[in-house]
């Protein structure tokens, strides 16, 4: 059953009023706090894993970036799984990547709607805690997908993959090509990111492996998700370690900027350069030997496997604790883990062979 228009009102109201919290940080605000207010997982009761789906719900999406062609396939995933469950999707966001501020007027206008759920891939890993929490309050179930922010301000957390198995065969890839010898540096994106932070620690435990002793981390880069700066980025790299051997960048915006400097320069097959691209992005560099391999998921799929969770949990078929399970249509059933975490999958590598077999 929808909320009522004057539940709609006060819930509008109220939000109104909160929009002066959203430049605040978290503080010492706990899950029990947020659970008082009747916003948590955990205060929407026990799990119904029979409950009937619910139709005419409003889902908002809220990227990163939008207009990012990472964001917009992984978005119309989402647009497709809510038409087929018969609620309605819509997409806000900045159009930068590093505009947090931005983020949380989109939350607090999306609480003031009162759509019934929100997914959003968080820029900052705490700075949307005060917002999301008030969503919460106002019974609008909060998914982050991508980038998280912290477990207690949001129901369920959509990972690509598991987080470890990113950062770790990241490094393998980058090890075989370069025959596990030189320098390497990491051209990730936003120095605050939450993802690309957690894959890079990851990395750097990976290299500890005395396998890789020969291996030497010169330096972490960060272009922002900008393609100038990350083409600059990967220039100044090249020119401060004339002996860099490879390049790993997490970022589909850092991974075509740097292969689109590569292809043009005397690195081109000399210096290696792998992370996670997008095939439609990547295919040309592929082809012409800058790149050998590189690895994601099926963004389409990340959004997709949102928009399922978040219509699963305003049905109250989830509440997002650790072991509940769910169907996700012909994705299949997905178990939540712990701190509320649903991994996608497995990531692919595509090189040569197998990229002509993918259009994302």
């Amino acid at each position: 059953m929808r909320k009522s228009s004057l539940r709609r009102t006060v819930a509008a109201l109220a939000a109104v009023t909160s929009l002066a919290l959203a430049a605040t940080a978290c503080g010492g605000t706990t899950k029990e706090d947020v659970a008082n207010e009747g916003g948590s997982a955990a205060a929407a009761g026990k799990a119904d894993p029979n409950a009937e789906l619910k139709k005419g719900l409003t889902v908002g999406f809220l990227p990163k970036q939008v207009n990012n062609p990472y964001f917009t396939t992984a978005d119309k995933g989402g647009e497709a799984a809510l038409k087929e469950l018969g609620s309605s999707y819509k997409e806000v966001g900045p159009n930068s990547a590093t505009d947090t501020a931005g983020q949380v007027s989109y939350v607090n206008t999306l609480t003031q709607q009162q759509v019934d759920a929100i997914a959003v891939s968080a820029q900052d890993p705490g700075a949307l805690c005060t917002a999301l929490k008030q969503a919460m309050s106002n019974d609008i179930k909060v998914v982050t997908y991508d980038s998280d922010t912290k477990p207690e301000c949001r129901n369920a957390f959509i990972s690509q993959a598991s987080a470890e198995d990113l950062g770790r065969t990241e490094v393998q890839l980058l090890a075989e090509q370069i025959d596990y010898k030189g320098e390497i540096a990491i051209l990730s994106a936003a120095q605050t990111a939450t993802n690309q932070n957690t894959w890079i620690d990851f990395m750097k435990e990976e290299l500890k492996d005395p396998k890789y002793k020969d291996m030497k981390l010169v330096k972490v880069a960060y272009g922002n998700d900008d393609a100038q700066q990350s083409f600059q980025q990967t220039q100044g790299l090249l020119q401060e370690y004339p002996n860099l051997k490879g390049i790993i960048s997490p970022t589909t915006v850092g991974i075509k900027a740097a292969a689109q400097y590569l292809s043009g320069s005397k690195y081109k097959g000399k210096v290696k350069l792998t992370g996670l691209g997008t095939p439609n992005d990547m295919r040309k560099y592929v082809k012409n030997g800058t790149v050998e391999a590189f690895e994601l998921w099926d963004p389409a799929k990340l959004g997709e496997l949102a928009a399922r969770t978040a219509v699963a949990l305003s049905s109250g078929q989830i509440t997002g604790q650790e072991g509940e399970s769910f169907t996700a249509g012909d994705m299949g059933e997905y178990t939540i883990g712990e701190d509320g975490v649903i991994s996608l999958g497995k990531p692919t590598v595509f090189d040569a062979d197998n990229i002509d077999q993918f259009n994302f």
